[in-house]
């Protein structure tokens, strides 16, 4: 499929760019998984489209075995390089909408900043469904587009300039009644601005100088509502940093 591929053209050219980068590899959402969770060492986790392995790292220590798995082998390869220390971690190539694993196997599963790269969230999230064990629970982080038409339409719309491989930021909405329809009951969930340093992110992506500065015009070009929403910051007629909504939530199968 089109759009996986993309996925993998970009993830293996920018696989270390994932494991440093800030928005990845900090963030109030890691130690707070492990609150929400209150994990077990005799647990088993897989952690889906895991990039460059921030929430198996954070998991390690509080479960007996994690499988950390990847559309993107050379992303894969580089994180298990990065995380060779961590032993009770395991490596496997998968797709999130098929995934090679029998039903009710894990006790937790996770998935982190990457299903705006799905394009079928209904597939990924039965596929979480069933491998997940009855009673386990599934933590869901990711980018969300808001309700609001006009403001959905900016950001997918940025998003996609900056990044060929991105499919689409779904509303909260959208995904809970994905979650519904396959039997995850929501227990717990918070909606965050995520602030996101513009350089750091328009370069993680294009190299292109034209291509950066169309993203930036992009923004500079919206309206005055818009920039309020997503809190573009400008100094010195430059963009330093703007912020989109991150949708966090643990539910329980």
């Amino acid at each position: 499929m089109k759009e996986k591929d993309h996925v993998k053209e970009v993830f293996s050219k920018n696989k270390e760019a994932y494991v440093s980068s800030s928005t990845h590899s900090s963030g109030v959402d890691l130690p707070l998984m492990i609150e929400w969770l209150n994990p077990e060492t005799t647990m088993i986790a897989l952690d889906i489209a895991t990039g460059g392995g921030h929430v198996a790292k954070q998991l390690s220590g509080h479960v007996g075995n994690i499988i950390a798995t990847d559309l993107t082998e050379e992303m894969l390869e580089n994180t298990a390089q990065h995380l060779n220390s961590f032993n009770n971690i395991s490596y496997k190539v998968a797709d999130a909408e098929n995934l090679p694993f029998d039903d009710n196997a894990f006790d937790i599963v996770t998935c982190r900043i990457a299903a705006h790269h799905f394009p079928n969230p209904e597939k990924f999230v039965s596929e979480v469904s069933r491998v997940l064990k009855s009673g386990g629970q599934f933590i869901f982080i990711d980018n969300i587009a808001p309700e609001d038409h006009a403001l959905d339409k900016f950001n997918n719309t940025l998003e996609k300039m900056r990044d060929y491989s991105h499919v689409r930021s779904r509303t909260v909405s959208e995904w809970k009644n994905i979650f519904d329809e396959y039997g995850l009951k929501i227990l717990k969930e918070e909606t965050r601005k995520k602030t996101l340093p513009y350089r750091e992110w328009v370069t993680r992506t294009l190299d292109n100088k034209n291509d950066r500065n169309k993203v930036e015009q992009f923004i500079m070009d919206a309206s005055g509502d818009i920039k309020k929403y997503f809190q573009v910051k400008v100094e010195d007629g430059s963009i330093e940093s703007f912020a989109i909504d991150e949708w966090m939530v643990l539910s329980w199968k």
